[in-house]
């Protein structure tokens, strides 16, 4: 979460994600070949457009993407990270698959992976807060 933005005057570009839980397990896809991130693991999302709520983004590109239905919930967390194309602002919502099958169109490849496992993936550099706070989400909640 970094103040980079208001530095260089530059309104950042808002990307949602999800993270839909299973059985204790989460949902990461990876990036197709050319695609930004490609071969990088995420939380699938996707850019916000005009005139959209980031949740209605949330439910379209999970639509899109994953080709389910998905109820949004609470915003999980809001991490801002300027890559060199361009300032991000990844808005991280707890959403619930509702309906559909999965079918990956942006994917080559998706799992449900432990919270504690997260960390052996390669994520791209504005996903690294949300897997380090669910990763110790776990270990936090081990300790009690």
């Amino acid at each position: 979460m970094s103040s980079e933005n208001a530095e260089a005057g530059m309104n950042p570009v808002k990307v949602t994600a999800a993270i839909i839980e299973k059985d204790g397990r989460i949902l990461i896809a990876k990036r197709k070949e050319g695609w930004r991130h490609a071969g990088k693991w995420e939380f699938p999302g996707g850019t916000v457009e005009q005139n959209e709520t980031p949740e209605e983004c949330l439910r379209r590109e999970l639509l899109e993407e994953l080709a389910i239905e998905a109820e949004v919930g609470e915003l999980y967390c809001d991490v801002t990270h300027a890559y060199r194309y361009a300032t991000i602002q990844l808005l991280v919502y707890r959403a619930r698959h509702v309906s559909g099958e999965y079918i990956l169109a942006d994917h080559d490849e998706m799992r449900w992976v432990l919270p504690a496992e997260l960390l052996q993936y390669e994520f791209p550099e504005a996903d690294a807060p949300v897997v380090k706070k669910l990763a110790g989400a776990v270990s936090r909640k081990k300790r009690v």
